[in-house]
C-alpha cells in the first residue's frame, strides 16, 4: 500500500542527545530557568561528575540548539529552547520521515503489529484520537 508523503516544511534536525545530555536536558526541563549549580546538583545524584563539566555539556546543548542563556549578574540561566513533548514529536516526524515513507499508519501499524504498545496504551491513544477527532470536526462545523 503506497502512502503519500506529507510536504510539510521541517524544522531543522538538531544532533542527537548523548545519555549525559538527555540527563542535563531532564534537569533543566525540570527547573528552568536554571544555573549550572542546580543543574549540577541534580545530575551529580545519579553519576560522579564535576561543575565543569556539566557546564561544558550546557554550553554544548547551546550550541546544538537545545538551551538557550541569559546572563543575571555572574550566572548563565539556562532555559531549554522546546518543551520534551515538541522535542519527541519532532523525533517521531523524523523517524516517520526516515523509516516509515512518512506514513503515520505504517508506524502505528508497526507499533502494535510489533506487539510495542500495551493494551492499556492502544485504548489511551485510540481514545485520545477520537478526542481530538472530535474537537476537529466541532472546529469545521463551526467555520460554516
Amino acid at each position: 500500500m503506497y502512502h503519500m508523503k506529507r510536504s510539510l516544511p521541517r524544522a531543522r534536525t538538531r544532533p542527537a542527545l548523548s545519555e549525559l545530555e538527555h540527563e542535563v536536558m531532564l534537569a533543566v526541563w525540570a527547573a528552568s530557568p536554571c544555573t549550572v549549580d542546580s543543574v549540577h546538583q541534580v545530575v551529580s545524584r545519579q553519576r560522579e561528575l564535576k561543575e565543569v563539566t556539566v557546564r561544558t555539556v550546557l554550553r554544548r546543548l547551546e550550541q546544538k540548539g537545545y538551551v538557550e542563556h541569559e546572563v543575571e549578574g555572574r550566572a548563565f540561566l539556562y532555559r531549554p529552547v522546546e518543551a520534551p513533548r515538541s522535542l519527541a514529536a519532532r523525533a517521531v516526524r523524523h523517524i516517520l520521515d526516515r523509516f516509515c515513507s512518512g506514513s503515520v499508519d505504517e508506524l502505528v501499524s508497526g507499533l502494535v503489529e510489533a506487539d510495542v504498545l500495551s493494551d492499556a496504551e492502544l485504548a489511551t491513544l485510540e481514545a485520545s484520537i477520537k478526542a481530538r477527532a472530535g474537537a476537529r470536526i466541532k472546529r469545521v462545523k463551526k467555520g460554516r
